[in-house]
């Protein structure tokens, strides 16, 4: 299927692996060209090539920029130039317990995880309601609605997130701009294995088995499974092409059937 995304110019935050990683290539795939973007200078460059490598003749550039920072955000966002497709990728997530969670762990997180996104958008989106047409997207988390009680601060930023983007497809109304967001589950995505791989070091106990002792401990994952970031590019993708054009203001979930709830 042809999503009609050749000629489009998509910015993807936090790209350098993971599932924006996997949204950028798969945006390639479609024909759209691509910007890349982490906070190392010697990571992006590295990503844009392997995306070169896989998807030969793709269109990828790179900008490198924590997001977190208002000043850095700033100075890419003046050399970005205007983009068709904006995907408010990048985050951060740790577990820990709330008595343990600092003022400056909130922080960290309400900035990379909610205030990358205002700042991005706050910037892209009149310039694609000028144009008459725009995909904003969140790639959001399932912990957003069912917020777990050892990452709340993560939880309650991409919450903050996801009333975001409902906030910003009102802005929307009567254009050919629509704001979304994609509720991702449990994905093994870079971050997450790396995270299992380090209990499991502490734990002394194979990777696999702890892998396999964490999904199998959700009680209402359908596919009984950790997605493959793929699986959530794919959604992300098609929301950023023109074939969802009736599809605004919204959250869609590409979760594996975690979330019981029907919000």
């Amino acid at each position: 299927m042809d999503l009609g995304l050749a000629g489009k110019r998509a910015f993807v935050s936090g790209s350098t692996q993971g599932i924006g990683y996997a949204v950028a290539e798969a945006l390639l795939r479609e024909g759209a060209a691509v910007v890349v973007n982490g906070r190392d200078e010697e990571r992006v460059a590295a990503a844009a090539e392997r995306l070169r490598a896989v998807v030969p003749g793709a269109e990828v550039t790179g900008l490198a920029a924590d997001l977190a920072d208002a000043g850095q955000t700033q100075r890419l966002l003046e050399r970005l130039g205007d983009v068709d497709v904006l995907v408010n990728n990048v985050g951060t997530f740790e577990v820990k317990e709330l008595a343990d969670l600092t003022d400056e762990d909130w922080q960290r997180h309400v900035d990379l995880n909610l205030m990358s996104g205002v700042r991005l958008s706050r910037h892209l989106l009149p310039r694609m309601l000028a144009a008459g047409w725009g995909r904003v997207l969140f790639v959001g988390t399932e912990s957003a609605v069912d917020v777990p009680a050892g990452m709340l601060h993560y939880g309650a930023t991409k919450a903050a997130a996801l009333a975001l983007a409902n906030g910003l497809a009102k802005l929307t109304r009567g254009t050919g701009v629509t704001v979304n967001t994609v509720l991702g589950g449990p994905t093994y995505s870079d971050g997450v294995a790396g995270t299992v791989r380090h209990l499991a070091e502490q734990q002394g106990v194979p990777e696999e088995a702890l892998k396999a002792a964490i999904i199998g401990a959700n009680r209402t994952t359908l596919l009984e499974r950790f997605l493959e970031p793929a699986e959530v590019a794919h959604l992300v993708v098609y929301l950023a092409s023109p074939l969802a054009s009736a599809t605004n203001g919204t959250a869609l979930r590409a979760d594996g059937g975690v979330l019981t709830t029907t919000v």
